[in-house]
């Protein structure tokens, strides 16, 4: 006798295979279209699915793959997820924190930034999305070096010669080294004018349901404003939002479990 075919999960992969590319959004009256399947039941299968990170939602009800399928299609990008689906959460930390808010990843050893919220207030922030950064010299390069296994950060280290933006900028192997496993014991990362003498910023990461980072969120304010209090409140925020987008993008399968 052949085993029985569920066809829930029949309807829920055609819902998935019906979009044409990882950047793709679609509203759940197109998805309803191109599968057949009642606007009702696309919608109830949606929500299971979001639920579960397959799939992720913006503000407007549009869909398209999540995280959890980036083990099968690899140009599932984080940071364009979180900007897209944290977009609220992000303008809102900028405005509290009054300055300028970034989100950024690690590419081949530099980092991008893929989202820039709030606008500068005291001090010129020249950052744009889709730029690059030194690793090395900025918090959110630290949070992400901070994500490398000890062998990956020992290729990083040693990978070439750390050159000096500012006179705060720590250019030795021995130096970084030990920074970034202090970023690891208190779970956030500084840049003390190490970019530009007029900056400081603090970085934190954003974790997939594993507790591995995969982005990281940064607030830039004027070099004159750090200090050990507003360092500590300003890590707080971000760590407090950080885990918030966590738990919106790589959600804990605690419901498949029961």
């Amino acid at each position: 006798m052949a085993t029985p075919k569920n066809q829930s999960v029949q309807k829920a992969f055609a819902l998935l295979r019906s979009f044409r590319g990882p950047e793709e959004w679609v509203t759940n009256a197109e998805l309803s279209r191109r599968t057949g399947l009642s606007e009702a039941c696309a919608h109830r299968l949606m929500k299971t699915l979001e639920e579960i990170g397959a799939v992720v939602r913006d503000r407007r009800g549009c869909y398209r793959p999540g995280m959890v399928l980036a083990t099968l299609s690899k140009d599932v990008v984080i940071g364009d997820l979180i900007r897209a689906t944290s977009e609220d959460a992000l303008i809102a930390l900028a405005a509290r924190l009054k300055g300028v808010v970034h989100v950024g990843a690690l590419q081949n050893g530099m980092v991008t930034y893929t989202a820039k919220f709030g606008e500068p207030i005291s001090v010129p922030v020249p950052s744009r999305v889709g730029a690059q950064q030194e690793a090395y010299c900025s918090a959110l390069g630290k949070i992400l070096l901070a994500s490398l296994s000890a062998q990956q950060l020992e290729d990083f280290l040693y990978d070439g010669d750390f050159v000096a933006l500012t006179p705060q900028t720590i250019t030795s192997v021995g130096s970084l080294r030990s920074e970034i496993s202090a970023v690891r014991q208190r779970g956030y990362a500084v840049d003390n004018r190490e970019v530009f003498q007029t900056i400081c910023c603090v970085g934190a990461p954003i974790r997939d349901s594993n507790g591995n980072i995969t982005a990281a969120i940064s607030f830039a304010d004027a070099a004159k404003n750090l200090c050990p209090t507003w360092q500590e409140e300003v890590a707080g925020q971000l760590i407090s939002t950080a885990e918030t987008i966590s738990r919106k993008i790589f959600p804990v399968f605690e419901r498949m479990a029961h």
